[in-house]
């Protein structure tokens, strides 16, 4: 059913002698079937979803030569590259095309490493969840929160989260907005995430403690990376790029955060443009995020916790003279936190306690009789 929607990747990529045997290409997978693979690239040739970045559709190829020129993992990952989506007559066809190929890879237990186009794209790949009965987990990495207002008949780059959140029947638990500019977004789209009880962390909270950010990020199923959440001078390559943001490593390290987590089965980058960049630096940094995304991969810990597993070390914190209590997980491997939420009524929850991922910094908040603000919101959607 894949090959319907995809068409394959420039051969001349592939040309004998572009890459020696050290690096990532050498070992990546063209001509096979998708059955026994772990990650497929999927490049998507569409930029009619943007306002500003007009161009961005021609980033998957470029971003592939930049990738796959990189230097070869320690651990065997099998990676088969499927192609590019090309447009469809209409935007929505592009969408529809992209949810396929994603749900086909879920299904399949393959994770598609997507390669845009606009942002707006993100639509295609959370349509790729439906059908598939479990609630996820979204985190955006993006400069601004596109919930812009105003009406446009089609869904573009300042406001396809509308239909994101929106979509029916909704298959989101939770929403992380990562790395926002204040100075570039409302208030009342700020107050319109915490309303939902989802979370929104601003750049500078961000970039203060980095490490914060691997929580939320280990819990996270889709994530979709808009490369203007990268300042200007490390990404120029984007029709939206501003003096402020991420610095290249941060990122790098962040898509790492989000590659080692468990529960990751689905990562979109969008918006690189080819037109607009310097001596390819942004499509350089694209390459760079995939891969440390991959290497993040290759390192899970496979740590999450169960209840009574003697590999982690249970903290019980009493509140109020002992008339509440808060339980925490410590892996004895890996020194990484979850906290214990009572799963409450919410539908479909069958086990006693859901865990989410947290940081020391929250135990310690904890023990000061402070109720971490994730857990709070945790709590009040499973009540």
């Amino acid at each position: 059913m894949l090959e319907e929607f995809l068409q394959p990747t420039d051969p001349e990529i592939f040309s004998p002698g572009n890459f020696s045997s050290q690096t990532l290409g050498s070992s990546v997978v063209r001509d096979g079937h998708a059955e026994g693979m772990s990650i497929a690239i999927v490049g998507v040739n569409e930029d009619r979803g943007t306002v500003q970045n007009t161009g961005c559709a021609q980033a998957p190829d470029i971003v592939r030569r930049q990738l796959y020129s990189l230097s070869q993992f320690d651990t065997v990952t099998k990676i088969l590259d499927l192609g590019n989506i090309q447009q469809g007559e209409f935007i929505s066809d592009t969408y529809v095309a992209l949810s396929k190929v994603v749900n086909e890879l879920l299904s399949m237990k393959i994770l598609p490493v997507i390669i845009g186009g606009s942002h707006d794209l993100t639509c295609g790949q959370f349509r790729g969840y439906h059908g598939l009965n479990r609630m996820i987990n979204v985190s955006v990495i993006d400069n601004t929160i596109d919930l812009k207002d105003g009406f446009r008949e089609v869904i573009d780059d300042e406001r396809f989260l509308l239909d994101i959140l929106s979509y029916e029947p909704s298959c989101i638990f939770n929403f992380n907005q990562i790395g926002y500019q204040t100075h570039l977004v409302s208030y009342q789209a700020v107050e319109l995430l915490n309303k939902l009880q989802f979370e929104s962390h601003r750049l500078g909270k961000v970039r203060a403690d980095l490490v914060e950010t691997e929580p939320v990020l280990r819990g996270t199923n889709l994530l979709s990376f808009d490369m203007s959440a990268i300042r200007f001078c490390d990404a120029p390559g984007h029709g939206k790029a501003t003096p402020n943001g991420l610095f290249a490593e941060e990122a790098c390290q962040l898509a790492r955060y989000a590659g080692q987590g468990d529960g990751i089965d689905s990562f979109g980058i969008y918006g690189c443009n080819p037109t607009l960049d310097s001596r390819n630096q942004t499509s350089q940094l694209a390459a760079s995020i995939i891969w440390y995304f991959i290497d993040g991969f290759n390192s899970r810990k496979n740590d999450y916790p169960a209840e009574e597993d003697a590999e982690y070390t249970k903290y019980t914190i009493h509140f109020r003279e002992n008339k509440y209590e808060m339980n925490f997980w410590k892996s004895k491997k890996t020194d990484r936190w979850w906290m214990e939420i009572p799963s409450g009524n919410m539908a479909g929850n069958h086990k006693k306690f859901h865990f989410l991922p947290c940081s020391y910094k929250d135990y310690q908040m904890a023990c000061q009789e402070e109720l971490p603000e994730r857990w709070i919101k945790a709590f009040n959607k499973l009540s």
